[in-house]
């Protein structure tokens, strides 16, 4: 399996009615995708927490590279669903794939 770059979106606003990753349990998320890398023995992928990734209304936000897949409103419950299917398997979770709104505006 090629080298992957897992990048867990944690920012949080300041003020608490503007949507961000972090009030969103992002912190869950990074956590189930770090134990399940660990369980999994996945030596080969890299997990990094980020600051904003600008998609905040999606959020939490996972993205994985190389491919430049970038996954929304992802859950917990979500990642062993990741990790097996896009990680190990090639193929992206279709159901949780977003389009970056600054791609969205054709930019």
């Amino acid at each position: 399996m090629k080298f992957k770059h897992v990048l867990v979106c944690m920012a949080r606003k300041p003020n608490p009615m503007m949507p961000s990753c972090g009030s969103k349990g992002a912190d869950q998320v990074a956590m189930k995708f770090q134990e399940e890398l660990m369980k999994r023995g996945l030596q080969n992928v890299l997990l990094s927490v980020t600051g904003c990734l600008g998609a905040c209304e999606m959020g939490p936000v996972v993205v994985v590279y190389p491919d430049g897949v970038w996954y929304g409103n992802v859950k917990p419950e979500d990642v062993e669903e990741i990790v097996e299917k896009h990680i190990l398997g090639g193929q992206p979770v279709e159901r949780l794939r977003i389009t970056h709104p600054i791609e969205q505006m054709g930019v």
